[in-house]
């Protein structure tokens, strides 16, 4: 679906610790203040617009540098709009995953790594495409429940039902998991393994999301109904 570093290559990529877990086939935006990642996107504007975004929870250390081994997300630069005092706002988009090898001393006040790819080592079979399914309906019931929790009326998101892979990292984008459960959905090479959990971690709140949204209709439509919300 992106283009990947070729199996086996590493390559340069600036890195840009963040408390938070990127995705491949996500959209963040930015908000770009610090001087060194101001020039790296003056740098990576004049090679492929991408950087490395990887997790790191800035209260628990004060090295700016994921350890090596670590994973991230190349997130790769699609809107970007200079304010007068120098800051931007960005649109990133989630183009694959990597792994820090090593950090490389190249004069910059940002950091900089060799990275290789990740990828599953699983094929999809059938058993898979059943998980893939079953995350898929999942979902559905999760976001409709939402949606009628909100009020609000729209079509469910078009996600890749045919590709367990891509609607692995997708459905995890779309939720506000915890960023422990993102950062291990991430570093998984097993497409079965991220679509179990996911299946088990959708399975054990969809009820509850579904039931509290099914008496928030009944109180806005003056109805009636003996059951409490669960907290």
């Amino acid at each position: 679906m992106f283009d990947q570093i070729e199996q086996g290559a590493t390559r340069t990529l600036p890195i840009f610790p963040l408390p938070l877990v990127l995705m491949p086939g996500e959209a963040l935006p930015l908000h770009i203040f610090e001087d060194r990642y101001r020039l790296m996107l003056v740098d990576i504007a004049e090679t492929d617009d991408r950087f490395g975004i990887s997790f790191l929870d800035m209260s628990e250390t004060d090295d700016d540098r994921p350890e090596p081994g670590s994973v991230g997300c190349i997130a790769e630069v699609r809107e970007s709009a200079m304010l007068d005092d120098g800051r931007s706002n960005i649109s990133t988009f989630g183009i694959e995953r990597y792994r820090i090898v090593r950090y490389l001393d190249d004069g910059k006040p940002y950091n900089v790594a060799e990275v290789e790819p990740i990828y599953d080592v699983d094929e999809p079979d059938g058993e898979t495409i059943e998980l893939a399914a079953s995350a898929y309906e999942l979902f559905s019931r999760v976001v409709k429940a939402a949606l009628k929790l909100s009020g609000k009326e729209g079509p469910l998101p078009d996600l890749p039902k045919s590709e367990p892979e891509m609607l692995s990292f997708l459905i995890v984008a779309a939720f506000n998991f915890e960023n422990d459960l993102k950062y291990r959905m991430l570093a998984s090479t097993s497409t079965k393994e991220r679509l179990t959990e996911i299946c088990e971690t959708l399975a054990r709140s969809v009820s509850q999301i579904e039931e509290n949204a099914d008496l928030h209709s009944a109180a806005k439509s003056n109805g009636h109904s003996k059951k409490k919300i669960g907290l």
